[in-house]
């Protein structure tokens, strides 16, 4: 049996996503940290990226959505950097 290389990327995808949640609860991560958010982005993309081959409408529209609100949180998590940087 071999594994195909969109499960090794899928297989990572779900490692980060939640290893990052698994993070946050421990109380190593900040929810609102740029680090946090980046980590699900890439492991949404990575999950998404698998769903392309075995394609599951439910798992895309979660993995869509879950990738807009990391992209969010990348966004402000810049924002906040770039203001404190001015003061």
């Amino acid at each position: 049996m071999s594994i195909a290389f969109y499960d090794v990327v899928g297989g990572v995808g779900v490692t980060l996503v939640l290893g990052t949640y698994g993070a946050l609860q421990a109380g190593r991560m900040a929810a609102d940290g740029l680090l946090y958010s980046v980590l699900n982005l890439t492991g949404a993309i990575c999950i998404g990226y698998s769903l392309l081959f075995a394609f599951n409408l439910a798992s895309f529209t979660i993995e869509v959505f879950w990738a807009s609100a990391s992209a969010y949180g990348i966004w402000r998590a810049l924002k906040r950097r770039r203001l404190a940087l001015r003061d």
